[in-house]
């Protein structure tokens, strides 16, 4: 499926690429994604284009963004097999993401191979974006998974875990170790399913005043709410103990305690 030639291309340890090669792995990863006959996808990272002709062969529609220039013109031939897809060059970061969307019309899904060092980002801006996706399906590195679905207490939760689980429902599909990609990376690799919501899981009169809560909650890990609070609001200990006890917390409770529902409590509080 993939016309690339080995020998011809140079991985490119500076981008972060690991490519998938597997064809039962490929197989669970577009089951997984949940893309349908009906489905328009953006995917994000074709990379080779295993996974991309895969997706094209169930999709009505699809539209893969790629930063590497060294794979296009193998990427084109590929998808030249396929009249419902199509290659755009260029960061992800930096594309009018709504507008890709819109011309896949609806209903779409968004499927991503991540280099590591990109992956809070992006997905950071998919889910603000608020795109009218059905669904986001991800492969990140294993611990950051396991920080998507991190609860109040457990190692990794933090404010990348509440942004997560604000937009979205969040499932792992399955883990892929390592030694799945080419070249192989150090760490093993989790597929993640968003299924986005139509409306977060808290209320807050103002999303902003949320994140600047945690924010101000995580800024030192180590210490207290209440002093976090009382440095990030720069109020009075009377005014940042008053915030905490009209809301039930304990002055002594760390961030990484807290449930989401306790932030927009707190965030509500403050909003008064």
């Amino acid at each position: 499926m993939n016309a690339m030639k080995k020998e011809t291309f140079r991985f490119k340890k500076e981008m972060g690429q690991n490519f998938l090669t597997d064809p039962a792995l490929i197989e669970r990863l577009a089951d997984a994604s949940l893309v349908t006959p009906e489905d328009g996808v953006l995917e994000i990272g074709p990379g080779r284009g295993a996974l991309t002709c895969t997706l094209a062969c169930r999709c009505r529609k699809l539209i893969a963004v790629e930063l590497d220039r060294t794979l296009l013109s193998d990427l084109r031939a590929t998808l030249a097999l396929y009249p419902n897809a199509s290659l755009v060059q260029g960061d992800i970061l930096r594309q009018d993401i709504p507008a890709l969307v819109d011309a896949l019309s609806q209903p779409c899904r968004i499927v991503a191979n991540l280099p590591y060092n990109i992956t809070s980002p992006v997905l950071r801006k998919l889910l603000t974006l608020r795109l009218p996706v059905r669904s986001l399906a991800v492969m990140v590195q294993k611990e950051v998974g396991e920080k998507m679905l991190a609860q109040p207490g457990e190692e990794g939760y933090g404010p990348f875990s509440l942004l997560c689980q604000y937009f979205a429902q969040i499932s792992k599909q399955l883990d892929v170790a390592a030694e799945y990609f080419t070249p192989r990376p150090k760490v093993d690799s989790s597929f993640m399913l968003l299924v986005l919501r139509e409306r977060p899981p808290v209320a807050v009169p103002d999303e902003e005043a949320l994140w600047r809560m945690v924010h101000h909650c995580f800024a030192m890990r180590r210490k207290t709410l209440f002093n976090n609070l009382c440095a990030g609001l720069s109020v009075s200990r009377e005014e940042a103990l008053a915030l905490l006890q009209a809301c039930g917390i304990s002055p002594q409770q760390r961030a990484q305690q807290l449930t989401l529902e306790q932030f927009a409590a707190l965030a509500r509080e403050w909003s008064k």
